[in-house]
């Protein structure tokens, strides 16, 4: 079953033609991770932070007193909100946390460090709301996952609280693309390649080095760090960042889970309507954000 489930999905992809332009490929993220749509149940509120867009979901029953913050995929150069609030209020029904998802500056328009700058106004946007950082979760998918590890970083190296736990999808922790898999799972991976990455981080680095682990995570010293669950599907060109941070971790006493999902592809949460695997591992990634937050 989940074989047959994923290769609808792969249809799906290979049914709409790769654009050329940035704004091509922005529209069409968009509509292909949103094409299930999200829960009627499900209540939204928009927000402004630091001049980014945000937007809040709680399902209900959910726990309005602790927060699950969420950066998008997209290499740092497209994916939103809109792409990704079906993967978000999902993963908020099933931590029951209410969500909160970040529109972060995009480059190549605002190359590093914009993004980071803006993940770490949304952490102290939540403290100074009143959250406790024992009550925060982060997360994120692809460049999400290596903001999201890149932000504790740095509130960790400026002696700030850290939050609770981290939940990272298909991170992308190496902008420079050293690992096998990058090319071991090219002729599988529907999504994600080695010459696509490299337009995406030369549009984010402008310049910048690659292993500065701000950038790159993969280099950075990770001890101290709250607990991290990394997921990741067996059909991806990331696989190998997924399994290398998470050794990393863990050599560095973090506590940190690694779930790789069978025929799974970048991100396949997006598609969780239509994947079994996909609502199985939001389940999974729920159960480990509720059981690290604060009563």
């Amino acid at each position: 079953m989940p074989g047959s489930e994923i290769d609808g999905v792969r249809a799906l992809l290979t049914s709409l033609p790769r654009p050329d332009s940035l704004a091509e490929r922005r529209e069409r993220l968009d509509a292909v991770a949103s094409v299930d749509g999200v829960a009627p149940d499900i209540g939204f509120e928009t927000v402004e932070i630091g001049g980014c867009r945000a937007e809040w979901s709680l399902a209900p029953g959910s726990d309005a007193g602790k927060v699950l913050l969420f950066f998008h995929g997209g290499g740092y150069c497209s994916g939103s909100i809109r792409s990704h609030r079906a993967m978000v209020s999902e993963i908020g029904r099933a931590a029951k946390v209410r969500t909160l998802a970040l529109g972060y500056r995009l480059a190549p328009e605002n190359p590093f460090p914009a993004a980071l700058d803006d993940t770490t106004a949304a952490f102290e946007f939540l403290l100074n709301d009143g959250y406790p950082a024992t009550r925060i979760a982060v997360g994120g998918d692809s460049a999400g996952g290596g903001l999201s590890l890149a932000l504790m970083v740095r509130l960790r190296d400026s002696g700030r609280p850290l939050p609770a736990c981290a939940w990272l999808v298909s991170p992308w922790v190496d902008l420079e693309m050293t690992g096998a898999s990058m090319d071991g799972k090219a002729a599988i991976d529907p999504l994600i390649h080695r010459d696509y990455l490299e337009q995406l981080a030369d549009n984010y680095l402008a310049g910048h080095d690659p292993r500065d682990p701000l950038v790159s995570p993969l280099c950075a010293e990770l001890a101290g760090l709250p607990p991290i669950l990394v997921q990741v599907g067996s059909a991806e060109t990331l696989l190998d960042d997924a399994v290398r941070i998470a050794g990393r971790l863990g050599a560095a006493d973090v506590a940190t889970r690694l779930e790789v999902w069978p025929h799974m592809i970048h991100a396949w949460h997006l598609w969780s309507a239509r994947l079994s695997a996909g609502r199985a591992a939001t389940a999974s990634a729920g159960a480990f954000v509720a059981g690290h937050l604060a009563g």
